[in-house]
C-alpha cells in the first residue's frame, strides 16, 4: 500500500480507537449514524459515497475526501465517475476547492497505483 494510503489509514484507524474508547454515547451514536447512512437503500452505496465525496470536498475536509475515495475505490466506483462527481464539487464549491481537488486527485492515483 502506498505511504500516503497507509499513513492515512493508520492514524485514522488509531484515533477512532482512542475516541470510541472513551465511551462516548454521542460519539459511538455518531459513528453509527454515519455508517448506516451510507448502506444501500433508495440510493445505491456507491450513488451515496459519491454524494459524500461532493458534500466533503465542497466542505473542504481531506480527511472526508480521502475516506469516500478510498470507499468508492473499494466498490469499484469508476476514475470517470469519481472525476465527473469532483468536477460538480468543484463547479458548486467555487475556485477555494481546487487545493482539495488536487490532493483529492492525488489521493486517488495512490489507491489505484496500491498493491496489497
Amino acid at each position: 500500500m502506498s505511504d500516503l494510503v497507509n499513513d492515512f489509514n493508520a492514524y485514522r484507524s488509531k484515533m477512532n480507537d482512542k475516541l470510541l474508547n472513551e465511551n462516548s454515547k454521542l460519539i459511538k451514536r455518531i459513528f453509527n449514524l454515519d455508517a448506516n447512512a451510507y448502506k444501500p437503500g433508495a440510493l445505491e452505496a456507491s450513488t451515496k459515497e459519491l454524494l459524500g465525496l461532493v458534500a466533503s470536498t465542497v466542505l473542504r475536509c481531506d480527511d472526508c475526501v480521502r475516506y469516500h475515495l478510498e470507499e468508492c475505490h473499494k466498490l469499484d466506483i469508476s476514475k470517470e465517475a469519481v472525476l465527473e462527481s469532483l468536477e460538480i464539487a468543484t463547479l458548486v464549491g467555487g475556485t477555494i476547492v481546487i487545493p482539495h481537488l488536487r490532493r483529492a486527485f492525488e489521493y486517488w492515483e495512490a489507491l489505484e497505483n496500491q498493491t496489497i
